[in-house]
């Protein structure tokens, strides 16, 4: 398949890299620099020029193209680079915005604008930070099997309940499976990925991929930390993360409160908003943050408008008392450096974008995808059809057809969850979730 890609920055590139393998794949940007540097990374033929220009995208070749994934920085860049494919051919497209007034738009009508799947950036992200904060200790989550399956990343601080015990002594829970453990090394960075075994001893430092049902993970990650709950949650910053990620809060029984700025945009805040105390203010202002008990807060969410403001806002919080933060940042590159300094968990919206995208080209294979410690193993949702490895037999027999680092993580049937142990029987229609090495990716899709 011909998939044409609109964007050579992060999400472009990460969606074109993950796409390359399997498909013939065209990356159009404005950019001279960046097309020349894809060329050599990825195995992709790179074109400098308009993806919203009919010219562009006949040299890009859409009359063969199947499908158009527009990712660039501007929502409506990605929008018009749709709609002039529309025109053009009979091509599925993918559009990438920012702004949800576009996504209100497109869902209002679904199919407008001549975009076929339209991905809400500041809404993702603001869904998962909303799904951190309903597990304190974790440091990425992701739902499956229509919420039924959670997984989620978390990361044994020494002094963890957990720390010093085998997996064989952690695993005190009925309906969770550990997946993985992702083994740093001297720089905080994953050296060695493991897949566990009764007798594997987690160690402080260690990062643990958990799945299981909802109740389970939650109950795992007051194992992990068992003094953390957050009740009270300050956001700073009424950027549209910000606004939506209070929404979510609110429907989830939260009330947070929420700094901002800038007079007009509090004030709209405070209007849409009926469960956040707004606050008119500066989040920077010492005795403003000590006043509002900054010291009680269990966990600080950073959404201004630059990466360097969030990095700033987030440690001074921290340093005057809050117990945790949750930053966004914009540029791939700082994440490491987000955490490296203080800040407990650092959101990129671009690799959540990326995320989703990537769950909609796969849908031939997977349900859902979620991507672990960027791109060296995905967790995927497939629906096993007679065809798969899997059908009618128990896990312990097909995995044997598998290659190495692959685990069967979840088992959903008929919307019940089931237990998956060595002697369980897969049948065509379960839903299974899967932890995947990336190097394991592609054999282990041909044959699930």
């Amino acid at each position: 398949m011909r998939v044409i890609v609109v964007g050579a920055g992060e999400v472009g590139s990460s969606i074109a890299e993950s796409l390359a393998d399997e498909h013939e794949v065209v990356v159009v940007d404005v950019d001279g620099d960046r097309v020349e540097a894809l060329t050599y990374e990825l195995d992709v033929l790179a074109i400098e020029g308009d993806g919203a220009a009919i010219e562009t995208l006949e040299e890009a070749g859409l009359a063969a193209a199947e499908l158009l994934i527009a990712v660039t920085d501007d929502d409506e860049t990605n929008i018009v680079s749709c709609g002039t494919a529309k025109t053009l051919d009979d091509v599925t497209t993918i559009a990438r915005v920012r702004n949800t007034k576009y996504l209100d738009t497109w869902e209002n009508a679904e199919g407008a604008l001549g975009v076929d799947v339209m991905v809400g950036t500041n809404l993702l992200t603001a869904r998962k930070i909303a799904s951190m904060i309903g597990l304190p200790a974790a440091r990425d989550v992701d739902s499956f099997a229509d919420g039924t399956i959670q997984m989620a990343e978390f990361e044994l601080a020494t002094g963890s309940p957990v720390a010093g015990q085998t997996v064989a002594e952690a695993d005190r829970f009925d309906d969770l499976t550990f997946a993985a453990i992702l083994c740093p090394d001297d720089d905080g960075t994953c050296d060695e990925i493991v897949v566990p075994r009764g007798d594997t001893r987690l160690s402080a430092g260690d990062e643990v991929i958990v799945i299981g049902t909802d109740e389970a993970v939650t109950a795992f990650s007051h194992a992990v930390a068992p003094d953390d709950d957050y009740h009270d949650v300050l956001l700073v910053g009424g950027s549209s993360v910000g606004y939506q990620t209070a929404r979510l809060l609110e429907g989830r029984g939260i009330r947070p409160k929420l700094i901002e700025r800038d007079p007009e945009r509090a004030q709209f805040l405070a209007e849409s908003l009926p469960k956040t105390t707004v606050l008119q203010a500066d989040a920077t202002d010492r005795d403003f943050l000590e006043s509002e008990n900054i010291d009680a807060v269990d966990v600080v969410v950073t959404t201004l408008e630059s990466d360097e403001a969030n990095l700033l806002a987030g440690l001074f919080a921290k340093r005057l008392g809050a117990d945790r933060a949750i930053a966004v940042v914009e540029e791939g590159s700082y994440v490491d450096l987000f955490e490296t300094v203080g800040i407990d968990v650092a959101v990129q919206p671009r690799e959540v974008a990326a995320e989703e995208i990537t769950r909609f080209t796969r849908e031939e294979h997977a349900e859902n995808v979620a991507i672990i410690e960027s791109d060296r193993a995905e967790v995927i949702e497939v629906e096993i059809d007679d065809e798969s490895v899997f059908h009618d037999r128990t896990i312990q027999s097909a995995a044997a057809d598998l290659p190495d680092g692959v685990v069967v993580g979840a088992i959903v049937r008929d919307g019940e969850f089931v237990r998956p142990r060595g002697d369980t029987v897969v049948h065509a229609g379960d839903h299974v979730v899967f932890f995947v090495e990336t190097t394991a990716l592609d054999e282990t899709l041909a044959k699930i």
